[in-house]
């Protein structure tokens, strides 16, 4: 038998899922996140699966890993201290950026303008200038780059960052001086913008290597004290770590470039969410994972999820390909607050995390949270991850009841309908900023809901965006996990090319394009992905002539054979951009960007589907329950998904429960049991 095993970190709970390919069998374990080491709550887990699964470590084929310790590193200013080395009379790129201000009319007023990952202090000037063409116009100068080396070397830097103009067109001027760095600071871990982003733009090509050098340290050690702590308990299998693209790096590779890992999490939610969708026969779905301290959206269009070129940590935007998510301060642990300024209910950002938890959880939590008003309103049983956390429903009425008082309502429920209500509407406005400000309609769409709390929220969101059915795969809390047991190897390349259409032809590109796919090719082969395995993905960033900004293009492989490529990238350029902002121009289109992606092979999981039952769900009626639900209570049926069957139709009001979810189905509603296990809600 061969196992996979899918690791995922989340701000709560870690969750681990071991896969046997042959059969598609799972086990799942949910435990607490250790923050202060992430790794501490890995392992946990991994023996706790184990002894479920009754095999020994050494059976594991293969660990993949789903992290947020380089988001971590960013979001608590937890990295390392960088030095930049820039061209000369470049050194306060950071500090000029761009001109964008968030917060409206008068965010100039009120935002605090965060500072530079790396320190103007830290910062340092080479003489050498290369042309936008990567021609020189001016040589190195050794001794005063090896002078200034010296003086980053002298001010305890921990990383260092090479970003000079124009290296994307000619990345020499770059290796030289790293060359020189590795022996004026020996053991500090260098990045150079070149290998990093190889794309126009000075700013934004340093800011993103810069964050590469910021989180690069922490996130070598943890990845080789994990490789270690996985060795000591005889796991042998190599690690790879999860891209914020949906892809899957060694390790090793990954430490080089941590910058790449920023969405990791998030992206594996999105994975796995493509893979059961597809069993139930969706292609088009929003994907909502609500998990204890955010949640986070994205669009899948045609079974692929939308590919977005930058990523946003905090206040922090890089260009770095992932998964277009959107995230929001909303979970189940967000905090209801009642300012005394406005007297006005909100929910969140903040969160009471894993250690003290909601009220609900008996570690000591007062504040009410969300997964406190839902255990007032009926809609979470006892006990929760199996039995593992019983909840203290007298902990969450005492919490819940200090917003009811603080906003002169009757009861708790009351309270704990508005907390709901609130986090709801705060879900659903990240949902529109992945479909309707993209240009898509969200009835168009399913609704894939998952993580611990996703699918207690999931029918709301459905009645809210009129996505149907909303798909609640099984095992909804590890579904992350799952994503990164049934994801792919990936590597990436990447090329500024600025071409108006008049100035290049098919041939140039085509030529690019292939140059690219066989980089990527080669290092992809190099991890033991063979070539025949291997699959390429093109994508050209295009603009019309003056504009700032570029369109994403993709071009799959049957176009790049045709004759008539330019033509074909520009039809779908107009079409684009026409449903981006509803108007074309006349100027002439402009290439900027090459970007190649190669794949490996996804894993050949077997599938079972699950038995025949009928529509009547009695056989996994488990109790019934009062639930407040529109104003009042009613009696909800209390179902235990195990013992659902295929075909079964579960009416609301009802609770479904799982070792690690909760499902709700709302008055008015029902959920269909599907042949792939996944439930499907729609209106009645």
């Amino acid at each position: 038998m061969r196992y996979r095993l899918g690791v995922d970190v989340g701000g709560t709970f870690t969750d681990v899922l071991l896969l046997e390919e042959t059969t598609g069998t799972t086990f799942r374990a949910k435990t607490p996140s250790t923050p202060a080491d992430q790794s501490i709550g890995v392992l946990n887990g991994i023996a706790k699966v184990c002894a479920e699964a009754e095999i020994e470590p050494s059976e594991i084929g293969q660990v993949l890993h789903g992290t947020t310790v380089a988001t971590n590193a960013i979001l608590q200013g937890r990295g390392a201290r960088v030095g930049l080395v820039t061209t000369d009379g470049f050194r306060q790129v950071l500090q000029i950026a761009r001109s964008f201000v968030p917060g409206g009319l008068a965010g100039w007023i009120i935002w605090p303008k965060p500072e530079p990952l790396a320190a103007l202090e830290n910062t340092v000037e080479v003489v050498g200038r290369l042309a936008a063409d990567g021609s020189e116009i001016t040589p190195l100068d050794e001794e005063q780059a090896r002078a200034q080396l010296r003086r980053l070397a002298g001010a305890g830097i921990e990383a260092l960052t090479i970003s000079l103009i124009n290296s994307y067109a000619n990345d020499a001027h770059e290796k030289q001086v790293a060359a020189w760095a590795e022996s004026e600071l020996p053991g500090i871990p260098i990045s150079i913008s070149s290998q990093v982003l190889p794309e126009m733009r000075e700013y934004e090509r340093t800011l993103t290597t810069v964050a590469n050098s910021y989180v690069q340290p922490e996130v070598s050690r943890y990845v080789r004290n994990l490789d270690r702590s996985l060795q000591e308990k005889g796991i042998t299998a190599p690690l790879s770590i999860l891209r914020s693209d949906g892809g899957l790096v060694q390790s090793a590779k990954a430490a080089e470039s941590p910058v790449s890992l920023l969405l990791s999490g998030p992206a594996g939610g999105v994975t796995g969410a493509v893979w059961f969708a597809e069993q139930a026969g969706y292609t088009d779905f929003l994907t909502f994972d609500m998990g204890g301290t955010s949640t986070d959206v994205a669009l899948v269009l045609g079974g692929e999820p939308r590919i977005g070129r930058e990523t946003k940590v905090g206040d922090l935007a890089v260009r770095a390909t992932s998964v277009d998510v959107r995230t929001v301060g909303a979970g189940g642990g967000s905090i209801a607050h009642v300012p005394e300024l406005t007297k006005a209910l909100r929910v969140g950002p903040q969160s009471a995390g894993a250690d003290p938890g909601p009220a609900a959880y008996g570690n000591g939590g007062t504040e009410p949270t969300v997964t406190d008003a839902n255990v007032v309103l009926g809609y979470l049983p006892a006990a929760l991850a199996g039995g593992e956390v019983s909840l203290d429903v007298d902990a969450s009425r005492t919490a819940v009841a200090t917003i009811a008082d603080a906003i002169g309502l009757g009861s708790p429920e009351e309270a704990a309908s508005g907390i709901v209500d609130i986090v709801n509407e705060n879900m659903f406005g990240a949902l529109r900023l992945v479909s309707v400000q993209q240009g898509y309609d969200p009835r168009d769409f399913a609704l894939v809901s998952f993580g611990g709390a996703g699918p207690l929220h999931a029918n709301a969101l459905g009645r809210l965006t009129g996505a149907w059915p909303v798909i609640v795969p099984p095992s909804p809390g590890v579904l992350c996990a799952y994503g990164d047991a049934t994801t792919c190897v990936r590597d990436e390349s990447a090329r500024t090319m600025i071409r108006a259409f008049s100035d290049t032809d098919d041939a140039e590109l085509r030529t690019a394009l292939a140059e690219l796919a066989t980089s990527a090719a080669a290092r992809l082969s190099a991890e033991g992905v063979p070539t025949e395995q291997q699959t390429a993905k093109y994508q050209v960033d295009l603009r019309y002539q003056g504009q700032g900004f570029e369109i994403p293009v993709d071009l799959d492989a049957s176009a790049l054979e045709s004759g008539d490529l330019l033509s074909t990238l520009g039809a779908a350029f107009d079409t684009e951009h026409e449903r981006l902002f509803s108007f074309l121009l006349k100027n002439e289109r402009e290439v900027i960007n090459l970007r190649v992606t190669v794949s490996g092979p996804r894993p050949d999981v077997a599938f079972q589907p699950l038995e025949e039952g009928g529509e009547d769900p009695s056989a996994a009626l488990v109790s019934t329950n009062d639930v407040w639900m529109d104003g009042e209570y009613a009696k909800a049926g209390i179902y235990d998904r195990a013992k659902l069957l295929a075909g079964n139709v579960v009416e609301g009001p009802a609770v479904i429960t799982e070792m690690d979810s909760t499902t709700l189905v709302l008055s008015g509603h029902a959920a269909t049991v599907h042949s792939s296990a996944s439930l499907l809600i729609a209106p009645r």
